[in-house]
Formats: structure tokens, sequence, C-alpha cells
């Protein structure tokens, strides 16, 4: 009941703010959202000053941390929103309004449990970036390194707590009273929302995954993320090697210093391509403001909050499903996910592979430089939902990393797909992991990893026939004591029938 009247002002406070800032729009989109469009109109203002994108940014704003993490990934869709929206939406990625640098060094001070004079013998007060969950300080420490400080917000954790409870409250109605929409698992994806969003708040989990994505790319040509200061790093601090570049979404910054898009791109392509296939782990939150070119042109990945894994099974099914629409073998896109497990056996093979055949064929016929894979991966998965597929959340991050991947590379080279870029890898990676010795080899990793378990199994057996052995001694020494008893009693009558 509280959390219903909780919900409910938080709710009235949402449309309260698109209504002054005029940014309704996106809704227009929404088929179902017609009739809430028509109630509204009455009460928005038309007074509101600035372009749509202004309007809607300045709301997202308002509203708060989660809100503007939409935000951000709506100013990687120009397709979907037009360019002129997206480009105003993009200060929402690191131009907000900072808290002051007294509270950063309180918490610094807090966290780390040393004065600021220990740690630095320089810190600038003015961030030079503020985020909707955190903000960023320059600073030299005490042996010369110059570093960049991560802060997180005060009250942070409660404001996005706040906001998940009321997105899946929202999410729960909907899928309770449309029944239409409960194909699409929204309550699910908001929940994977909420997880990623939660695991931001530890900046620790952070820097771990800042060091994993390091070490795995370290022999990567034209990409590098920042070594991490573990002696300057806590829950709600992280210190991270300074590097400074260009905004990759800054073409003017990136022609004046010399950088070719279509170069940045190729790298950005096979970057991307390693850390899904080859490595498993992927930077789930590549934004035009998590990243930066270097003086050299090396990409530097920023913000690791946001990461996803894909173990190698999953990346083969993966590869197959699009090798499979590639080459419109529907037939072999739907055994994989049976195969996979994705789907379940009671769901009609046939009907799903039809299904997959209307994704297919309208796209297709396009040349590979228009094909956006990560829209074809999303119309996949929802299509699949629609036959009771089971929550994917991997999949569903990675759905939402092509998506921004691909926009990022739309601002670095708009003639140019990035996947035809990365198409020779691709090729060698699929020849390697889904043909004949890829077979071969995966019966052999099975083969031993069962044979690495079988002194285990060796010892399970022998533990199960002892406990056998105990209890089929304990059963016949019952038996025996059951036996003599019966015995005693019938004696007993006997006797006192004799008697």
């Amino acid at each position: 009941m509280l959390r219903g009247i909780r919900n409910s002002i938080r709710l009235m406070q949402l449309a309260r703010s698109l209504f002054r800032h005029d940014a309704l729009f996106p809704l227009e989109q929404i088929p179902a959202a017609a009739p809430l469009l028509r109630i509204a109109r009455p009460f928005t203002s038309r007074k509101a000053e600035g372009r749509p994108g202004e309007r809607l940014a300045r709301a997202l704003q308002e509203l708060g941390p989660c809100f503007i993490k939409f935000g951000q990934s709506l100013a990687t869709r120009g397709d979907l929103i037009g360019d002129p929206i997206a480009r105003d939406l993009a200060q929402l990625q690191d131009r907000l309004p900072s808290f002051s640098s007294a509270l950063a060094r309180e918490i610094i001070e807090t966290e780390l449990q040393a004065p600021m004079n220990e740690l630095f013998v320089q810190f600038d007060e003015t961030p030079v970036a503020a985020a909707s969950i955190a903000q960023v300080h320059f600073a030299r420490t005490t042996d010369g390194r110059d570093v960049a400080v991560k802060v997180l917000r005060p009250d942070i954790e409660r404001a996005i707590e706040r906001d998940l409870d009321l997105l899946l409250w929202l999410a729960g109605i909907v899928e309770r009273l449309q029944s239409q929409y409960r194909r699409y698992r929204i309550v699910d994806t908001v929940e994977i929302f909420a997880t990623s969003t939660r695991r931001e708040m530890d900046l620790r989990l952070e820097a771990a995954a800042a060091a994993e994505l390091r070490e795995n790319c370290a022999d990567d040509r034209g990409f590098r993320v920042p070594d991490v200061d573990w002696q300057r790093t806590a829950r709600r601090v992280a210190t991270f090697e300074r590097v400074e570049g260009v905004k990759v979404d800054d073409r003017r910054g990136l022609a004046a210093a010399g950088h070719s898009g279509e170069t940045i791109l190729a790298h950005a392509s096979a970057v991307f391509f390693n850390q899904v296939f080859r490595d498993g782990f992927f930077h789930g939150d590549m934004h035009p403001g998590n990243m930066l070119i270097a003086a050299n042109g090396d990409i530097v990945a920023l913000d690791f909050g946001i990461m996803g894994r894909l173990d190698l099974a999953t990346r083969r099914h993966l590869a197959a499903i699009l090798v499979g629409f590639l080459r419109r073998d529907y037939a072999s896109v739907a055994d994989v996910f049976f195969d996979a497990g994705f789907l379940p056996d009671t769901v009609d093979r046939l009907s799903f592979t039809q299904a997959c055949r209307a994704i297919g064929e309208p796209i297709l016929d396009k040349p590979l430089s228009q094909i956006s894979f990560g829209r074809v991966l999303g119309q996949i998965l929802a299509v699949a939902e629609q036959f009771e597929m089971r929550s994917q959340p991997q999949l569903l991050l990675l759905q939402k990393t092509m998506v921004v991947a691909e926009g990022v590379g739309r601002l670095l080279s708009p003639d140019v797909n990035m996947w035809e870029m990365a198409q020779p890898l691709v090729e060698a990676w699929i020849g390697r992991h889904l043909g004949p010795w890829a077979r071969v080899e995966s019966a052999i990793g099975d083969t031993m990893r069962i044979a690495g378990r079988l002194p285990q199994l060796v010892q399970r057996m022998d533990t199960a026939l002892e406990l056998f052995n105990e209890r089929r001694e304990a059963s016949r020494d019952r038996r025996q004591a059951f036996g003599w008893l019966v015995a005693g009693a019938i004696g007993i009558v006997i006797g006192l029938l004799i008697h």
C-alpha cells in the first residue's frame, strides 16, 4: 500500500516534469500511449524554451539518475530520434551539474581513511566530468603520478533505489493490466537494468572490471584501458591513470588532431569483436562520453560500471545464429535456439522457423553496410520471447551494446558499417569455432572435463557405496533386533498362557 502511494506521487512528479518542459514527444512513437497524450496535452507548457532535445534533456536531468541513463542511451540512437535530438541529449553523458569539491574531498578522506595531503599533492577543485552517478577530478598523487579520481555523488544510492522501485512497480502494473505486453518481459528487462545499475554503486567492482579488460586487451592495436591505482580505490572512490584526448563525437576536434574517423572505426570494430567473441567480456556502456581518442589515435575506454560476459557456448550460439541469418538458413537458426536451451521443447519448431524468416527476408537483400546487426539481434530476441524464450540477460545487454556501438560508428564514419570492417575477423573466428575441427575440439574438451572429474566421481561413488553398506548393516541389525523382540514377546505370551 505504502509503496503504491509513494510511487504514485513519484509518477505525478515525473508527469509534471515532462509537462513543464513540453517533453512528451517521445511518447508519440508508442501507439499505446496515444490516450495518455490526449489527456496530457492541455496540461503541457507551451512556454518551455529550447529545442525538443534540450527540453527532454532538462526533464530527464530533473527526474534523476536512472532517467538520465535512459537519455544517455537515446543519445546514441540518432537513427530513431533524429540527429538534432541525439546531439542535445549528449549533454547528459558527462556535462551534468556537479557537487561541491568540499563534499568530494570529504568522501575521499572517509573512504580511503587518510587526509588528502597524504594522498594527493594536487587536487583540481573543478571536476573534469560530471555524470549521473559520479564525477571525476584530475589530481596528482604524492608519488608524482597524474590520475583521475572518480567519486560517487552523495546519497546517490538512495536516489537510484527510488527510481528503480518506481520502474519495477510500473513494469509490474503494465504486465498485470496489459497482457499484450507480457511477452516483452518488461519486469525482467527492468530487473536486469536494476542489477547492472546497483553494481555501479561499488567502484571497486568497476576498478576490477577495468583491470581485467586492460589485461585482455593489452596487445590489441589502437585500444587501451587506464591503469588502476588500487591504493586510492574504495567503494565510493576509484582512481585511474589520467588520460587525455578528443571525445569520439567531436568531429571537428578529431579532424583538427589529424584523426581519421574511418581508421578509428576500424580499430573500434576489431576491439568490439575481440571483447565479445574472443574474450567473452565486453564494455556494456560504450556511449561517446565513455571514449576518448588519444594523441596517437588510440581509443581509450572510460567508465567500466556496466560490463557483460558471454561463455564460449553462448558465443558459439550467437555466431551460429548470425551465420544462419546471413545464409538464409532459418531452420539452423531455430535449431540453435532449441539446442542451446533458449526455447522449451514444447514450442512449435516450424512456427519459430517461419518467424525467423519473417525477420530475415526484409533485411538481407540490403548491402551489408546497411544492416544493423544490433537491431537484427533485437528483433530475433523479441520474436523468441513471443515463443516463451527463457530470459537471457547477457544477450539483452549485448544487443543494447551493439546498438550503441553502431551509433558511435555512424558518428565516426556515416557511410561505413563497423561489421563490414570486422568481417575478416568474424569469418576467421567462425571457421575456428564452428567448423569441423571445432566440433572435434569441443568433443575432446567435453571428454577431458569428464576425465578430470572422474576422481571426484569415483570418490562420490565410494562414499555412496559405504553409506549404502552402513545403512544395509544397520537395517540388518534392526531386522535381527526386531526378530529377537518378536520372539521374546511370543515367549512371554506362551509363558503366560502356560501359567
